[in-house]
């Protein structure tokens, strides 16, 4: 036709994709620049906010346990070997505070002698009982379920009582002792 150029379709004019090019590459540039930036910035956020949460954990703790009235059950495993730990129940007053259900890894976790803690929270002072329900495998492939209690006295301040589990051969009968740590 007349007065009109034919387009090759596929092809952009050398000047254009020149144009084009360049514009890019501009972008592109600062953008590794910023990218690194933003990275760093990224980093320190995340340190901030893991500290900022660090100090809510430790007020949430003095807030809703206060030391004057705090009572922390731990849990340990005297014969590692005698005991496959299935679950625990834990009754302070008879009512019930903690009942956990043991995965293989936090068995093996306690049986490599590692300590749990069952239970925080708050007691008043005065005399008070502590009932564990423990259900095990003992190392004769029986399944059995034992009771324990412990009668103790909260007096001012935080206490700490450790529960061990233990079971003896030849019967691997298990049982319950605790212990008030200082």
């Amino acid at each position: 036709m007349f007065g009109t150029k034919s387009i090759i379709p596929g092809r952009i004019h050398p000047p254009l994709g020149l144009l084009l090019g360049f514009y890019f590459s501009l972008l592109l540039l600062p953008s590794a620049a910023l990218g690194s930036d933003i990275d760093q910035a990224i980093d320190q956020l995340r340190a901030q906010v893991s500290e900022h949460s660090a100090q809510v954990f430790a007020l949430e703790q003095q807030l809703l346990h206060p030391a004057d009235s705090r009572l922390s059950v731990f849990l340990t495993l005297g014969s590692p070997d005698a005991l496959g730990l299935d679950s625990v129940e834990l009754f302070v007053d008879g009512k019930p505070v903690v009942s956990h259900l043991y995965s293989e890894r936090e068995q093996s976790a306690l049986e490599e002698g590692g300590v749990q803690q069952l239970f925080t929270g708050n007691l008043s002072n005065g005399s008070h009982s502590l009932k564990a329900v423990v259900t095990a495998r003992s190392a004769n492939d029986r399944f059995v379920r034992r009771e324990s209690s412990y009668r103790f006295q909260k007096r001012p301040g935080s206490l700490r009582l450790q529960m061990t589990l233990d079971a003896k051969a030849p019967d691997f009968e298990p049982r319950v002792s605790f212990l008030e740590w200082k």
